[in-house]
């Protein structure tokens, strides 16, 4: 027996094109998915985008009292570049060059993992920020942050 042959493309009748469908409820009838939370609820947000809040509110708490580190670029990077040690840094601070600001960069992985909870991560990343704005400025961090290490 031979098998019916499917018609040739020229040969199929033209249908007007398919207009895009408009789904307004799952294939469980219970309605579509919505979001999880809304936007302005903590947990939407990311943890790299957490962790950065916690580096500007500790970069707020110093300009107040060292206003020339408007001039300095805060970073936060994921990890740090590879290094010839046992230790991984926590931050970096490189001074300014010819055409290029100074830097204060936060490392947010290895900050995340020597911290336990929120309020432990947000003093980590107050000491790291405290400690690389001091070696930018050729300071003590207690003469940055007088609270430095009392938190």
């Amino acid at each position: 027996m031979d098998s019916p042959v499917p018609p040739s493309p020229s040969h199929r009748p033209t249908e007007p094109p398919a207009e895009p469908r408009v789904r307004r409820r799952d294939r469980h009838g219970r309605g579509m998915r919505g979001p999880v939370a809304p936007p302005q609820v903590p947990l939407s947000a990311s943890r790299a985008d957490t962790f950065r809040d916690l580096v500007l509110d500790s970069v707020e708490r110093l300009e107040r009292r060292w206003p020339q580190l408007a001039d300095v670029d805060f970073m936060v990077m994921e990890v740090p570049p590879p290094v010839s040690g046992e230790t991984v840094p926590l931050g970096g601070a490189l001074p300014a060059g010819k055409n290029e600001p100074a830097r204060v960069v936060v490392y947010r992985r290895p900050v995340e993992i020597r911290s336990k909870s929120r309020d432990e991560r947000a003093v980590l990343v107050h000491e790291v920020v405290v400690e690389q704005v001091a070696e930018l400025l050729g300071l003590s961090p207690e003469s940055v942050d007088p609270r430095y290490g009392q938190d």
